[in-house]
């Protein structure tokens, strides 16, 4: 349910320069109007976040996009009126007005419409752009509840709207529009094959970091517990051998061997690979709350939702070895 006087507060702390965490269907994001210079220096300290690490603009609708951007390619425009509202996030040609502090100093700007009630009555209200990278700290596992904002944030943001829990559960896609072929820069809640089908043509991934793009570093999402990606026929063994070592372990996937060692902290399995999504950075905040050393993680199929669960995983691992 909207609370309509929570929203007019909300927007008018917004106004003067504030920051409010809000629910999307991706993650919770830490908004601040995007064209205070003030208000995201703000922003990119309270995160930690390196200057020329850009943000994605949320929209109120469709029609913004033609007031950040210089000029919308084809590309973005089918994509936008087939995704939007939708975790589907679009680089385009930014206008000239659009901050550095929004685009890291580059030439396009990523702009999204979110699916979710209270964002868009929040960006309604506002009746412009709000900057909204996730609310926690630079590198760390997104959150997707407001409890798990103010465990990360408290303190640090003027106010935060509840919306319970992401529907979606991870990020979403971006995809790169200013250059001759569009590319997809960050893997996420529309799936790479919906982009082709879309665009009628097979569209290259660019997801290494090279190209500037939120959630694009190789180390980023990870908990303080070691994540450890396996094969479900090597879980039995390598949980063994860290228990052996002393280390407190636990386990997540969508189907554990039965074999595994009592001594193992198994955490909830999701029922399918859209709830994988849903869940994963909760479990991950799980992890840290059960002080685990080792979180030893079964990857979903990398297909539809799964390749962005496969790739948050991948950069969550890559932290540190157990």
């Amino acid at each position: 349910m909207i609370d309509r006087q929570e929203i007019g507060d909300a927007v008018a702390l917004l106004r003067e320069g504030g920051l409010v965490a809000f629910p999307t269907e991706t993650v919770y994001g830490l908004g601040c109007d995007a064209r205070n210079r003030d208000a995201l220096h703000r922003l990119y300290a309270v995160k930690g976040r390196p200057a020329d690490h850009p943000v994605i603009v949320h929209l109120p609708s469709a029609e913004h996009l033609y007031t950040w951007s210089s000029g919308v390619p084809e590309p973005a425009r089918v994509l936008t009126d087939a995704c939007w509202p939708g975790p589907l996030t679009v680089i385009v040609p930014r206008a000239a007005d659009v901050p550095d502090e929004v685009t890291g100093g580059r030439t396009g700007v990523g702009l999204r419409v979110p699916d979710q009630p209270i964002a868009l009555a929040l960006l309604e209200a506002f009746d412009g752009g709000l900057a909204a990278p996730s609310a926690n700290r630079f590198g760390r596992v997104s959150p997707t509840t407001a409890d798990d904002v103010r465990a990360d944030l408290d303190g640090d943001v003027d106010m935060v709207l509840d919306g319970g829990a992401c529907t979606v559960g991870v990020e979403s896609t971006i995809v790169d529009c200013t250059g001759d072929h569009p590319l997809v820069v960050r893997i996420g809640g529309v799936p790479t094959a919906q982009v082709e089908a879309l665009l009628g043509e097979e569209v290259a991934l660019a997801v290494d970091g090279q190209r500037a793009a939120p959630g694009t570093l190789a180390v980023h999402y990870a908990p303080d517990a070691a994540v450890v990606l396996v094969h479900q026929r090597e879980v039995v063994i390598e949980a063994a051998s860290l228990l052996a070592a002393g280390k407190r372990v636990g386990a997540l996937g969508l189907d554990l061997p039965a074999e595994l060692s009592r001594d193992v902290v198994v955490l909830a399995a999701p029922a399918n690979v859209d709830e994988y999504a849903r869940v994963l950075y909760a479990r991950l905040r799980e992890a840290d709350r059960l002080e685990l050393d080792v979180l030893l993680v079964i990857p979903p199929p990398p297909d539809r939702i799964g390749a962005a669960v496969v790739d948050r995983l991948r950069r969550a691992s890559s932290r540190r070895a157990p």
